[in-house]
C-alpha cells in the first residue's frame, strides 16, 4: 500500500514488480481503468483481490488537497483532513474491510496525507498493530535525502542492470559549507535517523484522530520531554563543535539569523522545500494563504503565549466548561503538553490557541505568507522536515522555556523523595569496547546505504541504493556496583549524562547543567542483599531503537520471520554526542531509585507491545512504564542550599567524570588485540 505512493495501485509493485492488487473497477481513476484492464492479472504476479466497498466512503473533504500539494501536519485544515481519514480507517470493521477503504482512499488522496492516515490507523487497530511500519525514508526520499541524487538513480535504472547499478553516494555536506558556523551540526540536524524518529514519534502520538487515537496516558507529558530531550542532545553536540548553546526564538519581530537551504528536491510534490535567507522577517500582517484556509498573525501567538504564562504563573487553566482545573505537580505537566500542541484532547483551545503548530507554520511560511508567489512551505512545515532546520531548535527551546517555567513553580524533591533507603551506589564506570582506559566513549563515521526505488514511481525492477555518513559510537557497557544493606528488592537505574562546562569553558552550575542532562538508560533490576555487581550493554538502551530498525531493507518488512519491528525510537547510532578530537568533558550520573515507587500497575492492553524506546515513546497503547515524572530527578529545581551536582548527590547516587572522544575518520584504531571488554574488578 505504501509502494511508490504516486503510482496507481493496481500497477505491479514490491521490489520484483511480482504483486499486484486486484481492486474493484469503481475504486479507479476513470482516467485509469483502460490501463488497468491492460495489466490487470498479469500472469506470474501475486495477486490479492480487494473486495467492494457496500457503500463508498465520502472523502469529497479530504480531496481538497490535491495529490501533488505539500502536506503538512501544523496546518489545521490538513489536520482535519487527516482526522477524518484516521477515523474513517479505524471505524473499519474487519482487516478486510480496513484493506478496501485503504485501497479506495489510496490513489485518490495526497499520498504524504494518506500515507501518515494510514500509518497512524495501522498502528491503533488492535488486529494491525502489530505490523511493521514502513521504512519512510524507501518510499518518501524526496523528505530524507540530498534530492540532486534522483537523477543519478534514474540514469542507473534506465541504463544498468541491476546487478551492475552503482551505489550513490550523498557527500556529508551537501546542503552548506563551512563558512556556515551552523553547519558544523547539520550531521545531526539531518541525520536519517533523527528525522525518521520525530516522524515515527508522531505517528505514535498524533494530535487528531478522536479519543481512542489520541488520548495515551502521559501523551502531554511526554510531547514535553521528548522533546526536551532533542534540545538537551542537540546542545551536547553543539558544545562538541564549539558552538554556544540554542538562543530561545523570543522576539518574533526580529530577524531570522539563521538561514536554511535544504535542498530536497520534489518526486512526488509539485513544489520543493523553500530555502529560507538569512535574516528573514516574520511578518507581522495576516499569514493569508486560501491554499491552506490560512488566517492568522503574529499577534494571535503572542495573546496564545501570554495567556499559557499566565496560567503557569496561576497555576490553573481555564477549561472549557468554565471551571478552573489546577496545574499540579504531576497532571499539570501532561495539561500543558497537550495545550501547547493543540490536540483533540486540549483542555481549551479557543482560548489558549495553537501556539506549537502555527508557529512551524509562521516560520515556515516567512519568505511568502500571502502566497504571493504561490510557492509552498519551508521545512518546518512537516514533521518528517522540520528538525533539519536550525531554528526548529530555536522554536523549541522557547516552547520547552514555558514547560521549565511550570516545573519552576514545584516544590523541589526532598531527600526522601530522591533517595533509596540503605541502597548505596559504590562505583559506575563506562568500559569501550577496544579501548584499554575506562570511561571514555569513542565515536566515529560510518556509512550506510539505503534502497530508495520503492519511493520513485515508474522506475524499472530492482534496487538502488544511497548512500550516506553518519555518526556512530564504538559499542559500550555500564559496569555498577550497588551496595543493599536491606532485604532483596526492585531497583530502577536511571542513567543520564550532561557536558561538565559551558560554551566559555567554565563549569556549569547544576541549576543549568540539569537541563542539558540526556537519558542514556533507564531499567529495572533485582538488588538482592549485600554487593550486587550490574552489567549493562549499551544497546539496550531504553532510549533507542536496534540499529537495524534505522537502517534497514523494505524486503525485510515482508518476511514472516523477522517479527515485528518497532520504529519510534532514537536511533542507536546516535545515542552518544559526537564529542571532541582532544575529548569533551563529561558527567555520567548513575543513580538507583526505589522501584517498588516506580512501578505502574497497568492490568490493560494488549500483550504485543513495542518497549524498546519506552523512555521517548512509552510503550503502545499501555501506561508509561515508570511513575515518577519524566527526566526525574532533574525536571525541576534543586533543594536548597544545592549549587552543584556533587551536593545533590544522596548514597543511591554516583557522579563518574567521562570523557567522548572523536576520531574524525570511518573508524577508530583497532587494537592489536582481539576484541574484547575489559572486566572491572571489585
Amino acid at each position: 500500500m505504501f509502494d511508490r505512493p504516486a503510482e496507481p495501485l493496481f500497477v505491479l509493485k514490491g521490489q520484483r514488480r511480482d504483486f499486484q492488487f486486484d481492486i474493484p473497477e469503481e475504486f479507479v481513476n476513470t482516467r485509469f481503468k483502460k490501463t488497468q484492464r491492460k495489466i490487470q492479472k498479469q500472469a506470474g504476479a501475486n495477486i490479492l483481490k480487494i473486495k467492494k466497498l457496500d457503500v463508498l466512503p465520502d472523502i469529497s473533504f479530504p480531496k481538497q488537497l490535491g495529490r501533488r500539494e505539500q502536506f503538512s501536519h501544523f496546518v489545521p485544515k490538513h489536520r482535519q483532513m487527516t482526522k477524518q481519514l484516521v477515523q474513517m480507517l479505524m471505524n473499519s470493521s474487519d482487516v478486510e474491510s480496513f484493506l478496501s477503504t485503504s485501497a479506495y482512499c489510496r490513489d485518490q488522496i495526497n499520498p504524504f496525507m494518506y500515507s501518515y492516515a494510514l500509518a497512524v490507523a495501522i498502528q491503533h487497530r488492535r488486529d494491525t498493530m502489530g505490523l511493521t511500519l514502513p521504512h519512510v525514508p524507501s518510499f518518501f526520499p524526496e523528505r530524507f535525502f540530498d534530492g540532486s541524487v534522483f537523477s543519478k538513480v534514474r540514469n542507473e535504472v534506465f541504463n544498468a542492470a541491476a546487478e551492475d547499478r552503482d551505489v550513490i553516494a550523498i557527500p556529508r555536506d551537501f546542503t552548506a559549507s563551512d563558512l556556515e558556523p551552523e553547519h558544523r551540526v547539520a550531521y545531526f540536524r539531518e541525520d536519517i535517523g533523527v528525522n525518521l524518529h520525530h516522524w515515527n514519534w508522531h505517528v505514535y502520538y498524533p494530535g487528531v484522530g478522536g479519543p481512542e487515537v489520541v488520548a495515551k496516558d502521559r501523551r502531554g507529558e511526554l510531547f514535553y520531554y521528548m522533546h526536551a530531550q532533542l534540545l538537551a542532545r542537540y546542545n551536547f553536540d553543539r558544545l562538541s563543535n564549539n558552538l554556544a548553546r540554542v538562543q530561545r526564538l523570543l522576539n518574533w519581530r526580529k530577524p531570522i539569523e539563521e538561514g536554511y537551504f535544504p535542498k530536497l528536491n520534489a518526486i512526488i510534490a509539485t513544489r520543493v522545500w523553500q530555502p529560507r535567507p538569512a535574516n528573514s522577517v516574520l511578518k507581522l500582517s495576516d499569514i493569508s494563504r486560501d491554499d491552506m484556509q490560512l488566517d492568522f498573525d503574529i499577534l494571535d501567538l503572542e495573546r496564545w503565549r501570554d495567556r499559557i504564562y499566565a496560567a503557569i504563573s496561576s497555576g490553573k487553566v481555564l477549561a472549557e466548561n468554565n471551571t478552573y482545573v489546577p496545574l499540579d505537580d504531576y497532571t499539570g505537566i501532561d495539561i500543558l503538553g497537550n495545550m501547547i500542541e493543540r490536540s483533540d484532547i486540549s483542555i481549551n483551545s479557543n482560548l489558549y490557541g495553537d501556539l506549537h503548530g502555527l508557529g512551524h507554520v509562521a516560520i515556515a511560511l516567512v519568505h511568502d505568507p500571502d502566497h504571493k508567489h504561490l510557492e509552498q512551505a519551508g521545512v518546518m512545515g512537516a514533521v518528517e522536515t522540520a528538525m533539519r532546520d536550525p531554528v526548529f531548535y530555536r522554536w523549541h527551546s522557547f516552547i520547552n522555556d514555558m514547560f521549565v517555567a511550570h516545573k519552576q513553580t514545584l516544590q523541589p524533591y526532598t531527600e526522601q523523595e530522591l533517595g533509596f533507603r540503605n541502597v548505596q551506589v559504590v562505583r559506575a564506570d563506562v568500559e569501550t569496547q577496544y579501548l584499554d582506559v575506562l570511561n571514555e566513549f569513542s565515536t566515529f563515521w560510518e556509512e550506510d546505504d539505503f534502497n530508495v526505488d520503492r519511493g520513485l514511481d515508474f522506475m524499472g525492477n530492482g534496487t538502488v541504493r544511497v548512500r550516506i555518513t553518519h555518526l556512530t559510537h564504538t559499542p559500550f557497557r555500564y559496569l555498577i556496583q550497588v551496595n543493599n544493606a536491606g532485604p532483596p528488592r526492585i531497583g530502577t537505574v536511571r542513567i543520564f549524562m550532561a557536558p561538565h562546562f559551558d560554551e566559555r569553558g567554565i563549569q556549569l552550575t547544576l541549576r543549568d547543567q540539569r537541563q542539558h542532562f540526556i537519558e542514556m538508560d533507564k531499567f529495572q533490576v533485582r538488588l538482592q542483599t549485600g554487593p550486587n555487581q550490574i552489567e549493562r550493554l549499551s544497546r539496550l538502551s531504553s532510549v533507542t531503537i536496534p540499529r537495524e530498525n534505522t537502517f534497514r531493507d523494505p524486503a525485510q518488512e515482508l518476511n514472516a520471520d523477522a517479527g515485528e519491528m518497532c520504529t519510534c525510537g532514537w536511533p542507536q547510532h546516535m545515542l552518544v554526542p559526537r564529542g571532541k578530537v582532544k575529548g569533551l568533558p563529561a558527567d555520567l550520573f548513575v543513580m538507583v531509585s526505589d522501584g517498588a515507587g516506580d512501578q505502574v500497575r497497568d492490568p490493560q492492553g494488549p500483550p504485543n507491545t513495542c518497549t524498546d524506546a519506552h523512555s521517548l515513546c512509552g510503550i503502545r497503547n499501555r501506561m508509561y512504564p515508570d511513575r515518577r515524572p519524566m527526566g526525574y530527578p532533574f525536571d525541576r529545581l534543586p533543594r536548597a542550599g544545592v549549587t552543584t551536582l556533587q551536593e545533590f548527590l544522596l548514597p543511591n547516587m554516583m557522579v563518574t567524570p567521562v570523557v567522548i572522544r572523536h576520531t574524525d575518520g570511518f573508524a577508530p584504531a583497532a587494537p592489536p588485540t582481539p576484541t574484547r571488554f575489559l572486566r572491572l574488578q571489585p
